[in-house]
């Protein structure tokens, strides 16, 4: 594998940058909008609440050069098996009703989408624009699981650990694109799916993997079952976190935030090779597939994790027709990346999309024989060299002097986190 990547690079011709050239400037906010107040769990902690909008980041070439979209996701939420850690509540107590279930202290929070503007030289930034996601008819939708059959899904209890209704016409918002005549679209994490919205945030049409489109069914917006079928092996919570789209905007680009479970879980918790899609936006069909080969866990020095499923993928930002930036990430320490998939195998419709194929393409970490060339992938930054950047950085954007703005998802305040955005020069990223 090493050998693979070490050859594709040289094809790039394409240097790292000195830790030495990297600057750093960073954002906070206290804008009132981004406060949800506090929550009290009984017999536990109070939580101060915030609105997380680090799940994803995009600018357009004709916004402002310092104003960037960004995406807050399901909302507040606490797994069972950290109740206890996060709310001061035994997990046995609040989670009696679903002891693996996930906690949503606020259960009618709408996922939206975010305008911010960074004031250089201030150390703020501004929220300018709140749009909230809702159905065709025009009613905000939640963050609530969807009542999955065919991708595993888990249960919803609210803060009091009562069980919660699931809802088809919830999303988990994690990546966003904003096109020239300012409609949406959005990376979901639960489906997965693909969401396409108008410019006021009513959903027109949401791409789910072929054969899940009945799992939806009572969603009031169009369901379309365009992805292919093994997407739905995703492990709970490892769906589209990223999403760009191509300068002329012909096509969006994302990749599984890990590799699938396929064909079980041993294989994704291994696996190193994520499936990069190519998606036609006008007919929201997958016309072109490639293999991105992920870090193993041991490259990430500030990390103790021995499976490679904590390496997980969080954003794409497209620099030209083909090539990328892809950003890395365990819940310490974030890669840059830039690929370029025009020197890669476009695997699409091939054995490696058939769920019979044996080795899947998630067994097969080192690609000799396979036939597959992987995306060149070339090192830009490593935030393990740069102790002032925060963690758990899901945003990625190219603001209008050249700057790389990454993003944090803070998880709404629930141990503590604040936004952060930073403003990064030296990379060595360039647009074509």
């Amino acid at each position: 594998m090493r050998t693979l990547f070490a050859a594709s690079a040289l094809a790039l011709v394409l240097a790292a940058p000195a830790v030495a050239q990297i600057q750093i400037e960073q954002f906070t906010s206290t804008d009132q909008v981004l406060s949800l107040g506090s929550f009290a769990f009984q017999g536990g902690k109070t939580l101060n609440l915030t609105v997380g909008i680090g799940s994803g980041g995009f600018r357009r070439p004709s916004d402002p050069a310092f104003q960037a979209w960004v995406v807050g996701d399901r909302g507040p939420n606490i797994a069972c098996s950290e109740a206890e850690e996060i709310a001061g509540v035994a997990r046995a107590t609040i989670c009696a009703a679903a002891p693996n279930g996930r906690i949503y202290p606020t259960p009618d929070y709408t996922p939206s989408a975010y305008g911010i503007r960074m004031l250089p030289g201030t150390g703020r930034f501004v929220v300018t624009d709140v749009i909230t996601v809702k159905d065709k008819d025009g009613v905000p939708v939640d963050g609530m699981l969807n009542p999955l059959t065919v991708a595993s899904t888990e249960t919803p209890l609210d803060g009091a650990g009562k069980l919660l209704q699931q809802n088809p016409n919830a999303v988990d918002l994690e990546g966003i694109v904003r096109l020239r005549n300012g409609e949406f679209w959005f990376g979901d994490e639960n489906g997965p799916s693909l969401i396409h919205t108008d410019a006021e945030g009513r959903i027109i049409t949401r791409y789910v993997p072929a054969g899940t489109e009945q799992d939806y069914a009572r969603a009031n917006y169009r369901t379309v079952g365009s992805l292919p079928a093994l997407l739905a092996k995703r492990a709970t919570n490892r769906g589209l976190e990223s999403l760009t789209i191509s300068p002329d905007e012909r096509f969006l680009w994302t990749i599984m935030q890990n590799p699938v479970a396929n064909p079980d879980a041993a294989a994704y918790r291994d696996a190193l090779n994520a499936r990069i899609l190519q998606v036609d936006r006008a007919t929201g069909q997958v016309v072109g597939q490639f293999v991105y080969q992920m870090e193993p866990v041991t490259a990430y020095k500030s990390d103790t994790a021995t499976t490679n499923n904590t390496v997980r993928i969080s954003e794409m930002l497209a620099l030209s027709a083909t090539r990328f930036i892809v950003l890395e990430r365990t819940e310490r320490t974030t890669k840059l990346y830039e690929i370029d998939v025009s020197q890669a195998t476009n695997i699409l419709g091939t054995r490696w999309d058939d769920p019979a194929t044996r080795p899947t393409l998630e067994q097969s970490n080192n690609l000799a024989g396979t036939g597959i060339t992987p995306t060149p992938k070339v090192l830009r930054l490593d935030t393990a060299d740069h102790p002032s950047l925060p963690v758990k950085i899901e945003g990625l954007a190219m603001m209008g002097d050249g700057r790389i703005m990454l993003i944090n998802d803070d998880d709404f305040g629930i141990t503590g986190g604040r936004t952060i955005v930073s403003l990064i020069s030296g990379t060595g990223i360039r647009l074509d």
